[in-house]
């Protein structure tokens, strides 16, 4: 399986009232094409900078982001970030806000084409509901359509299902990894939960404190679907909440 993303040596800062701050210093890794990989670390570390620079938003102050072995300078509709902060338009119905990022198209083809990825999430009969009239999780279902619907190679999540409960977390995970084994896409998860990086990906980067350094890597090498009770997964668990600087034994 080729390489689809590499970061080589990649730091980045930020001016602040005490001087600069580093929030990332030489980080290097590699993805490979549909490969699902998350990315946890310690609260403030640097894990949404190190996305925005996966994604195009930021550029970084030294080293370098290659996607497809290119440099990609700016955000494009190859790789669509998904944030805690949602990013459906609210006066558009669901229908509309799936259209949105269809422009060039013919309207019919475009309407067609917005309610196969309603029906894809689950949405089949909201079409014409706006944001306000969803649930919580059919809200985030809307948000992943989006994304979806332009047909990206790679999605950038930060924390998707942050704000979520722990039992629609649950059923969001388990409906994003339905959707893709329809529709193969390589995935950057950026979470704070260990339990859902081992629930979904297919590999773990730790971060370390800012400014942050990859302090660790873990395959996952537990088939779908996943008991995250089960002895190994909670073997992994243990062993990546240990780089994080937490030993349960311990407590």
């Amino acid at each position: 399986m080729r390489t689809k993303i590499e970061v080589r040596e990649v730091a980045k800062g930020f001016a602040s009232d005490q001087g600069r701050l580093d929030v990332i210093e030489s980080v290097s890794f590699s993805v490979r094409e549909g490969e699902f990989v998350a990315i946890v670390g310690p609260s403030g570390c640097g894990k949404t900078t190190l996305l925005n620079l996966l994604a195009g938003f930021l550029r970084p102050d030294a080293g370098v982001v290659l996607i497809d072995g290119a440099p990609r300078p700016r955000p494009d509709a190859r790789g669509i970030l998904i944030s805690q902060q949602g990013s459906v338009f609210p006066w558009l119905t669901v229908r509309e806000n799936l259209m949105f990022g269809l422009n060039g198209r013919a309207p019919a083809k475009t309407a067609a084409i917005a309610d196969h990825y309603a029906d894809i999430v689950g949405l089949k009969g909201f079409e014409d509901s706006y944001p306000h009239e969803l649930s919580g999780g059919m809200l985030k279902r809307a948000e992943l359509a989006r994304a979806l619907v332009v047909k990206p190679e790679t999605l950038y999540m930060d924390e998707p299902f942050s704000a979520l409960d722990a039992l629609l977390s649950l059923r969001m995970r388990s409906e994003l990894l339905r959707i893709l084994a329809q529709e193969r896409h390589t995935v950057l998860l950026i979470t704070h939960d260990v339990e859902e990086a081992i629930h979904l990906a297919d590999r773990i980067l730790v971060l370390s404190e800012r400014p942050a350094r990859v302090r660790a890597a873990f395959d996952v090498p537990l088939s779908h679907p996943r008991r995250l009770a089960s002895a190994a997964a909670q073997e992994l668990r243990i062993a990546v909440l240990r780089e994080l600087g937490v030993d349960e034994a311990a407590g």
